[in-house]
Order: structure tokens, then C-alpha cells, then sequence
């Protein structure tokens, strides 16, 4: 029973060893063109970066899907990537375009990316307006006549419930 149980532990921790040995190679392998901000605004300005072009590779950028022309991609020291940036046309026309990059020097390798425009930014924030629909409402709420019934409805209520309190504590029923 021993020698079945570590012929066992021992098969599972080769396998281990194995998978975990593989995951740093399948990891650091990012050849894609990594765009920054992926959803914007016409006339925003966008980053793109790629290390599939190698620690001191280049290349020449594409962005004429959304009308931007060319851009070059410079290495950079942040993570060996190769960085460009682009502004996209004030102009632009709402959708999701294809951004290029083919690297220079010894590698010809081509990497894509995805660019979604829309008419306002993903992270534009704009503020509520109105008032908040919770109940009795506010002083300045936007209905007086909705705050005064509310208002007058609990009084109602307070003064029913006193009464009842009141009459209960006399003992006159209930």
C-alpha cells in the first residue's frame, strides 16, 4: 500500500513539475498589438504596444481603419515592448476598427489589434440630474403637492399610532 501510494505521489508531483515548467514559456509569449484605450471618443489619443518585435525591435504602425494614417512604434524599456501612439480623427465614425503593426529589422512579424470607437469614452462619467425618487421627497423636491401628501400621511400615521398607544395604556379595549 506504501509503495502504491508513492509511485502515485510521485507521478503527480512529475506532472506538476511538468505543467508548471510549461506555463512561463506559453506566458511570456504575447504577440499581439495591446491597444490603450481600447474604447474611446473621436479625438482621443490611443497607445499601442507589442512584444512581438523583440527588446530593440521597431515597427511601422497602421491606423488608416479609422483614418488616423501611419505611426511608428519605437522600443521602449517598459516590459522590451515596442510603444507608438496614435490620435484618432475628431471625425470618426462610431465602431470597432483593426489596428496594424509589422515589426522591422530581422522579424517581419505582423500583429493586430482592435480599436472600438464610440460617440462618448468608456470612462466618461456624467453626472445624475434630478432628484431621487425615495419617498417623502425633499423641501426642494420637484412636486410640492406630492411632498405635502406625503407629509400629511405621516402625520396621519404618527397620530393614529398615539392614539392607539394611548388608548391601550388607559385600558379602554382592545
Amino acid at each position: 500500500m506504501r509503495r502504491t501510494s508513492r509511485l502515485l505521489t510521485d507521478a503527480a508531483l512529475a506532472v506538476a513539475a511538468g505543467l508548471v515548467a510549461a506555463v512561463p514559456a506559453h506566458a511570456g509569449d504575447t504577440r499581439g498589438l495591446e491597444v490603450f484605450p481600447a474604447t474611446v471618443a473621436p479625438g482621443s489619443e490611443v497607445t499601442v504596444n507589442t512584444a512581438a518585435c523583440g527588446s530593440d525591435g521597431s515597427a511601422a504602425g497602421d491606423a488608416t481603419a479609422v483614418g488616423a494614417g501611419a505611426f511608428a512604434l519605437a522600443p521602449s524599456t517598459h516590459e522590451q515592448d515596442a510603444i507608438g501612439r496614435f490620435r484618432v480623427p475628431p471625425g470618426a465614425q462610431p465602431g470597432t476598427y483593426e489596428i496594424v503593426a509589422k515589426c522591422s529589422g530581422g522579424r517581419h512579424t505582423k500583429v493586430t489589434g482592435d480599436l472600438k470607437v464610440t460617440l462618448a469614452a468608456a470612462d466618461d462619467r456624467t453626472r445624475p440630474r434630478g432628484s431621487v425618487k425615495t419617498g417623502v421627497g425633499g423641501a426642494l423636491g420637484p412636486d410640492p403637492v406630492r411632498t405635502a401628501a406625503g407629509v400629511a400621511a405621516l402625520a396621519v400615521a404618527a397620530a393614529g399610532g398615539t392614539w392607539l398607544l394611548h388608548r391601550r395604556a388607559r385600558g379602554d379595549g382592545m
